[in-house]
């Protein structure tokens, strides 16, 4: 099927090309009358202006490109609700593709949308190196999210991971738990605050600490539950709800219940962990929020209003559902 053209309607509503392409920019120099004529024929032929040629032409892009790290994790789609509300609001558009946690498939997704020409990118939670941001901050304002940098070229926002998890040990604490896990986000972007976290509140309620290795999946978090059956511990801390998930499947299928025999607290507080049949306990970060601080820490290196990096850091809260109790075996 062809795609419509500027030119085709123009010929339908029976004006120039240009006087299109003034409606189509929104300019207030066209009357009411041929300003319906053009939209009326935009209409009849499906007819919608390209943002890529719009941006070629003015040579100022309204696009802003994201990179999601995981497509299957609510927790991006909440931020990039944030993110498309600012930019919504801002008159811009976004391009989204992923990675899919490969630092290789990431460094590809980077230089697609660096194609697009955008004003700018988001990228939540990348695994690629930090010579590749740096790269692409060379070219365009570069703004992480749930990364950490030192780059003055790149703008990041956060939230205290450390802070986070210790809140999640502490509730565990005050219900009696003493053996308490945590299945980590392996060499995932802000896995290592988190697991810092949990180790610092270990030590200080006097506990030793379990650390096993896992990643920021469903899968991860089954195959880590998979190790501790032959030990088994009366809580357990995930890197984030999806791996929580996957803890909690293990354990009923291994025959346990969540949380009569294992607590299990999660991070993200993603749409997931309120189903009321999840109704997962879990450390919350503001998603929505972290979606428009990114935003419009973008658009103010955008409009060229800010030369300094922005850290932003949020505080992170417990949110207390039902996978977690006292402990009714030995603790």
């Amino acid at each position: 099927m062809v795609r419509p053209t500027m030119e085709d309607v123009a010929a339908r509503a029976g004006v120039s090309r240009a006087l299109v392409s003034l409606v189509m920019r929104g300019s207030p120099k066209v009357s009411d009358q041929r300003r319906a004529a053009v939209l009326k024929a935009a209409e009849e032929l499906g007819y919608s202006p390209h943002a890529m040629a719009r941006s070629l032409a003015s040579r100022t892009s309204h696009v802003l490109g994201v990179m999601v790290s995981d497509l299957h994790n609510a927790f991006f789609a909440e931020v990039v609700d944030g993110l498309d509300a600012v930019a919504a609001e801002q008159g811009f558009e976004l391009i989204i593709n992923t990675g899919g946690r490969s630092p290789t498939r990431e460094r590809r997704a980077l230089r697609s949308l660096l194609s697009f020409r955008p004003a700018g990118l988001v990228l939540l939670s990348p695994v690629v190196p930090a010579a590749d941001i740096a790269q692409a901050a060379d070219h365009t304002p570069v703004v992480l999210v749930a990364r950490s940098s030192r780059l003055s070229t790149v703008d990041t926002v956060n939230d205290d991971g450390e802070r986070g998890i210790g809140l999640a040990v502490d509730h565990l604490v005050s219900l009696g738990h003493k053996r308490i896990a945590h299945l980590d986000g392996g060499g995932g972007t802000q896995a290592a605050p988190r697991r810092r976290g949990y180790l610092t509140a270990m030590a200080s309620h006097g506990l030793p600490p379990r650390v096993v290795g896992s990643e920021y999946t469903d899968a991860g978090g089954a195959r880590a539950v998979q190790g501790l059956l032959d030990d088994l511990p009366t809580a357990i801390i995930s890197c984030n709800d999806f791996n929580a998930i996957g803890a909690i499947s293990a354990l009923e299928e291994a025959g346990f219940r969540v949380p009569h025999d294992v607590s299990v607290v999660g991070y993200d507080n993603t749409s997931l962990a309120a189903l009321r049949h999840v109704s997962l306990t879990t450390v919350d970060q503001p998603r929505n929020e972290f979606g428009r601080l990114a935003a419009g820490a973008l658009l103010q290196r955008v409009r060229g209003e800010r030369d300094e990096p922005v850290r932003h850091l949020l505080h992170p809260s417990l949110v207390v559902r039902t996978t977690t109790a006292p402990p009714v075996r030995p603790a």
